[in-house]
């Protein structure tokens, strides 16, 4: 009995000193905290907000099996995608993250619906996740309507195929190819029955990358798909799978929609944007893996424009180390440049001209697309 009770002396001492190095160790900082709670949604049209900001959904809307996303930090992983449907028809779902509104869902603080004309830069980025053994695609899908919608089914649906595993395609067929973003595409276009449709396929698997929603957007309304004075409804980034998925992740997602007014009412349709009263003239010079560009900014409206902003996106790969007669709002991606103190005016048929310098990586482009305190401009 004297030793059972010593043993069991010893043994409580032992904890004892266990939950005093522990408690120490925690008040240092060396024990974590229990990390937040995952949310697992299966419902077949479930939702959950991520970042505070914007709605993962599940979008099973192809097929009767079962489908469970996993939304955790700053994205979500497809969990459960059990079975398959046909490759040669409409895939099984479109788990997906959006900002904007879908189907009567609007994520929390979003700016959109907003008028094409009004928006001044829409940029994002993402960095996807891929998986072997499922057959699928990587793709973000912008949405446009003549009206502010925020239900239904919009009239064009912009798609970009980052990533395409197994015998798929995009609907309709090949119409050519093009350079948007500083990278080049294959074109699809056709219809499904309930919209337009035009995608943007890459010809290998994209798994991160930062880039304007209004490069694609500007493509498409040069195709007559499009008109400056319909709406963004939403963006969104998510996979199409055929065949299996679970694995796929989309672990982090950001979308900003920069526009003239600010935050646009969705619940009112603004009047067609005017022509755009200025033309830009982008001169540039470049070398092995650096550049200038001179941006002359030319007013050529009826009346002055005091104090300007000039939109636009630096083509992947560019950096601008320094700047002339102007302030920019980052070196790379999407950029504002306003005016300084002694060119805030452009006179009606005036100009103002700032320049800058960077550096660049792989074949050198320019951007596509300004605009002027939110109006788009002619390229000269």
């Amino acid at each position: 009995m004297k030793s059972l009770i010593v043993s069991l002396r010893s043994a409580r001492a032992a904890v004892t000193a266990l939950l005093v190095t522990l408690a120490s160790l925690a008040a240092l900082g060396a024990v974590a905290t229990p990390a937040r709670a995952d949310t697992l949604i299966c419902d077949q049209y479930g939702t959950a907000v991520v970042q505070g900001r914007y709605v993962v959904q599940n979008n099973r809307w192809g097929t009767a099996d079962a489908q469970c996303v996993n939304v955790s930090g700053d994205g979500f992983t497809l969990q459960r995608a059990d079975g398959s449907v046909p490759t040669n028809g409409a895939p099984k779902s479109y788990p997906s993250v959006f900002n904007g509104c879908h189907y009567t869902t609007c994520s929390p603080g979003t700016v959109l619906p907003a008028r094409l004309g009004s928006i001044s830069s829409a940029p994002t980025g993402f960095t996807y996740g891929y998986v072997g053994n499922a057959v699928y695609n990587a793709s973000y899908d912008i949405w446009l309507d003549p009206e502010p919608k925020t239900d239904g089914v919009n009239r064009t649906e912009i798609m970009i195929w980052f990533n395409r595993v197994g015998p798929i395609q995009p609907i309709g067929s090949r119409s050519g190819t093009a350079s948007v973003a500083g990278r080049t595409w294959e074109v699809w276009t056709g219809n499904n029955g309930g919209n337009d449709v035009i995608s943007f396929v890459a010809p290998s698997a994209i798994t991160t990358w930062n880039f304007d929603v209004m490069d694609f957007v500007d493509q498409t309304v040069a195709r007559g798909m499009a008109q400056n004075s319909w709406y963004l409804t939403s963006v969104q980034a998510g996979f199409e799978p055929w065949q299996n998925g679970a694995g796929l992740s989309l672990s982090s997602f950001s979308s900003v929609v920069n526009t003239d007014g600010g935050t646009e009412n969705p619940g009112e349709p603004e009047e067609p944007g005017t022509p755009a009263a200025c033309r830009v003239t982008y001169t540039a010079n470049s070398w092995s893996n650096g550049f200038t560009a001179d941006v002359k900014v030319d007013n050529t409206g009826t009346a002055p424009v005091d104090g300007w902003k000039l939109g636009f996106t630096l083509p992947s790969g560019q950096t601008v180390t320094q700047a002339w007669n102007a302030s920019l709002s980052s070196s790379s991606g999407a950029v504002t440049a306003t005016n300084v103190a002694f060119n805030t005016r452009i006179a009606a048929g005036g100009s103002q001209s700032f320049g800058f310098q960077g550096t660049h990586s792989g074949g050198f482009t320019e951007p596509e697309r300004f605009t002027l305190n939110g109006a788009a401009c002619t390229v000269a």
